[in-house]
């Protein structure tokens, strides 16, 4: 099956109306069944620099694998490893270079093979899931702000105006071993994933992005580049980064012999 036919995708990034230059990173590969995106932080131009560096470094190690050899196990102990050598070159050039201490990177990373996806992140950008007109949130923050929501210091209603928003409890490149988080999600036919930056979900409302997606979800481009219009017009405090995926054919393996003639029988 050529995932060019069943997938496609659409990434854009965007620097925002407050920043000065784009720390973010974006990448999607159809072909591959790939998305990854990456928000850095530092200062001068590390996060720029580690949100490229995982991206980068992530897209050229899982573009050797050949996803149709590998089992669902398999795939994941393959990303786990990639993000951990991705991890672990942005932390070692942070410690070797003074312009660069103290940078990191957060990380949503979507593989989608064999009529799945396997979603992976640290940090607090996020991946969402439209489908037959709900959206989901598929991706829990490492955040501060999101521990004091789990322990019921703050509410969701309350958390919409703390100042901590920012502060990330996981990121890439910070320590010397970092433990993403990682699950596995059935897809179907008609599904659209959105990947994002903070700077897409602090700026606007789930109800707004599930209502951008059914208006414009047919077009990925017009849907992507409103999401970061509707970023910047509400502030456009940080940087904005989207990419949407949508499923537009099956990605179920094809049958073999024997598991056809089971599927006649039923």
């Amino acid at each position: 099956m050529d995932l060019n036919d069943a997938l496609e995708m659409f990434a854009l990034t965007d620097t925002g109306r407050v920043r000065g230059h784009n720390e973010d990173a974006v990448f999607a590969q159809p072909g591959q069944g790939l998305a990854i995106l990456a928000d850095g932080m530092g200062g001068y131009n590390a996060g720029e620099v580690a949100a490229g560096m995982a991206v980068t470094l992530l897209a050229d190690s899982l573009a050797r694998l050949d996803l149709a050899a590998l089992s669902a196990t398999q795939l994941e102990v393959c990303v786990r490893d990639a993000i951990q050598a991705a991890n672990q070159a942005i932390y070692a050039a942070a410690a070797g270079q003074p312009q660069y201490a103290g940078m990191g990177t957060t990380l949503v990373l979507g593989v989608l093979h064999a009529g799945r996806l396997l979603l992976a992140h640290v940090g607090d950008s996020r991946a969402y899931r439209w489908r037959q007109g709900e959206l989901a949130r598929l991706t829990r923050d490492h955040s501060l702000l999101q521990a004091q929501i789990d322990s019921g210091l703050l509410s969701e209603a309350e958390a919409r105006h703390a100042h901590n928003r920012n502060l990330v409890t996981r990121a890439l490149g910070v320590e010397a071993v970092v433990e993403p988080e990682l699950n596995g999600y059935d897809v179907e036919v008609g599904d659209i994933y959105l990947f994002c930056s903070d700077g897409l979900h602090d700026m606007v409302e789930e109800e707004d992005i599930a209502l951008t997606l059914a208006t414009l979800g047919v077009n990925l481009p017009l849907a992507g580049t409103q999401l970061v219009q509707m970023a910047n017009d509400n502030g456009g405090c940080d940087n904005v980064s989207v990419i949407l995926v949508k499923v537009k054919a099956s990605l179920a393996p094809p049958l073999s012999g024997w598991h056809k003639w089971l599927d006649w029988l039923k």
